[in-house]
């Protein structure tokens, strides 16, 4: 319960003793102890009042230092200020950064956590517990592929100037190109990080190599670099620039000065990482799990505690896959009854697998249906939301596909959160480069998870929280944001929605996807399981295509634990959930559910659980 119940409860007991332990006087008496007790509570909140002030200014120190020692990050909150800037990602900086979160944990400890309101001590537990880990795993910083195909600087640099570096000003045109400029220095740093993680043993397995080698060279290609169609990066400064209310001159000499970082910076930087990568291609295996790495065992484990805050060992994780698994088999059947299918189980999922009926065409008009009847199902949800929830995003969402240069290599779908000050909207990302890997019988629960009611809903409501500190509006907890976008691709059936049988079949299938990644994830990097054995646990046990698999087999392989916060955060959405109606009964309500598990942002399981467990409380005192 919080504390201020047990000040309130403490006073109410401290009158109620006055007023009866004495029949003489007692009007008198019984004011004066009012009085008394007012005078007490009003210090007490003074004090409370001036220490959580203390304390939330220090939170929001510590964000804008850490934000302000990255430009990068800068750019997807929507500052400008060091928009001409890349990050320093060099040895030098890690540990400053190191020494920077030590001066930031006395200082969080400094803080007395008694004097504090309840939001206040929550932002105080999660800040230091955030520090504590941050300093802790500074160990483990080269434990991880800085270039893979899921994600590195290599894409991740031309991403982010085409979707967050906005040009309205000649300003912002000259930071683009000083941006350009700084492509070089940027990856001679990102050269040496790969090196020093080469001399370790940490080397990416061999199948990466030619993903970001191709990823790379597809960024290089195309004017102003060759005779080609205009490159991504020239065709979006282009478009940016020509948006500009200036002057024809002003505007040539901005794409001349653009045309030259490009031949002179950009095209030499990615030429150099080129060779850098070929070089260390040389030096890769096929052995894909952590537990190659040095201390790969209690780096996996701790890992897994990250991932998913909880202290479930890769063990267990594997156990509630495997049963997961089962059970969502069983209702497959359900499913395949009611269609009429005869046939086993993975009869079916053969059928689904090679049905084209499910799946558009690989041409421009079949990859706009699937965007706009997505865009429909958004819409659709979005229309329904106040059976749902009492709190909507103000922040608005459109759906997109997945940008050329970064296609090939990218997952099926994700999530872009909007700009700090909303100017941005929310984006639903869909690959959809191999139409054939997006059934459109998973294009419901797709749509949800990505979309709404699922990541955007969390993650739009949490910028715009009132009244908590800024680490907490823009942090992350992976259990938490992708249990509640796997929980929301369940919801909408209990609402109705699903009508189509095959739909919800493809919900099904989601799920067991996930169910199916604590199972490979942890066979992977704790049981020594090949990249092989991977995507046949895949193939046999769900309907996905086998590029499907291999893609994820790839991802468990670069993003060790990451993949096994779904299931697990969602199985504990639906624990809380189910432990609140049983307790409350009719006095459950489904909108007040969900305010409590978004109204305070991200937070580990165990916190969340202490969130509902005070909701319960409350409503049966109530």
């Amino acid at each position: 319960m919080f504390e201020y119940k047990k000040i309130a409860l403490a006073v109410s007991v401290v009158l109620m003793t006055t007023a009866c332990s004495d029949n003489t006087n007692t009007s008198t008496q019984s004011t004066s102890a009012e009085q008394q007790t007012a005078s007490a509570e009003s210090a007490q909140q003074e004090t409370q009042q001036t220490e959580s002030e203390k304390a939330n200014q220090l939170f929001e120190d510590i964000f804008m230092a850490n934000v302000m020692r990255s430009p990068m990050y800068q750019s997807y909150l929507g500052i400008k200020d060091d928009q001409d800037k890349w990050d320093d990602i060099s040895e030098e900086q890690a540990q400053e950064d190191l020494a920077l979160n030590k001066k930031h944990l006395e200082q969080v400890k400094a803080i007395d956590e008694s004097k504090l309101d309840e939001q206040t001590k929550i932002s105080w537990m999660l800040m230091k517990q955030q520090l504590e880990n941050d300093i802790a795993d500074f160990k483990w910083r080269h434990h991880n592929y800085p270039v893979n195909q899921m994600f590195g600087l290599h894409s991740s640099v031309a991403s982010l100037l085409i979707n967050q570096h906005g040009i309205s000003s000649v300003d912002d045109a000259e930071d683009y190109i000083a941006r350009l400029n700084g492509l070089p220095a940027l990856f001679e740093q990102l050269a040496e990080n790969l090196e020093l993680r080469a001399d370790k043993g940490i080397i990416a397995p061999k199948f990466v190599y030619p993903y970001v080698i191709s990823d790379s060279k597809n960024i290089i290609t195309g004017a102003p670099f060759d005779d080609g169609e205009a490159s991504a990066l020239w065709a979006d400064f282009n478009k940016k620039v020509e948006g500009l209310e200036i002057s024809d001159e002003e505007r040539d000499q901005l794409i001349a000065s653009a045309k030259t970082a490009f031949l002179e910076s950009v095209k030499p930087a990615y030429e150099n990482l080129i060779v850098k990568l070929e070089g260390i291609e040389e030096q890769a295996t096929t052995k894909d799990g952590a537990w190659k790495f040095p201390d790969g065992e209690a780096f996996f484990n701790n890992a897994l505690q990250r991932t998913t805050t909880t202290d479930l060992t890769a063990d267990e994780i594997h156990e509630i896959g495997l049963s997961e698994v089962e059970r969502i088999h069983d209702e497959m059947r359900g499913i395949i009854e009611k269609v009429g299918f005869d046939g086993s189980l993975q009869e079916f999922f053969v059928h689904m697998r090679n049905n084209e009926d499910f799946i558009y065409p690989d041409t421009e008009e079949g990859r706009q249906r699937y965007l706009s009847e997505a865009k429909a199902i958004i819409d659709d949800m979005r229309g329904r939301l106040d059976e749902l929830f009492i709190t909507k995003p103000k922040a608005d969402l459109i759906v997109k596909a997945v940008e050329p240069f970064r296609e090939k290599s990218a997952g099926k779908a994700f999530y872009q959160q909007p700009s700090m000050d909303g100017s941005r909207p929310g984006t639903y990302y869909a690959n959809l480069y191999d139409m054939g890997s997006m059934p459109t019988y998973q294009m419901e629960a797709l749509a949800y998870h990505e979309g709404i009611p699922g990541h955007h809903m969390q993650i739009a409501i949490q910028q715009e929280l009132q009244g908590i500190p800024k680490f907490r509006r823009f942090g992350r907890y992976t259990a938490y944001s992708e249990g509640w976008g796997l929980y929301t691709e369940k919801l909408p059936k209990e609402i109705g929605l699903y009508k189509d049988p095959y739909s919800d079949f493809g919900r099904l299938a989601m799920e067991l996807w996930r169910a199916v990644r604590l199972v490979v994830d942890t066979g992977i990097h704790a049981k020594q399981w090949t990249r092989e054995e991977g995507i046949d646990f895949y193939v046999n046990n769900t309907p996905n295509a086998k590029a499907d698999a291999v893609k994820m087999v790839e991802r468990h392989i670069v993003m060790p634990g990451q993949a096994t916060a779904y299931k697990i955060g969602m199985n504990k959405i639906l624990e809380l959930r189910e432990k609140a109606k049983t307790e409350l009964g009719d006095k459950f309500d489904i909108r007040e559910f969900h305010d409590r598990v978004l109204g305070n942002g991200p937070v580990p399981l165990n916190v969340l659980e202490q969130f509902i467990n005070d909701y319960i409380e409350e409503k049966k005192n109530a």
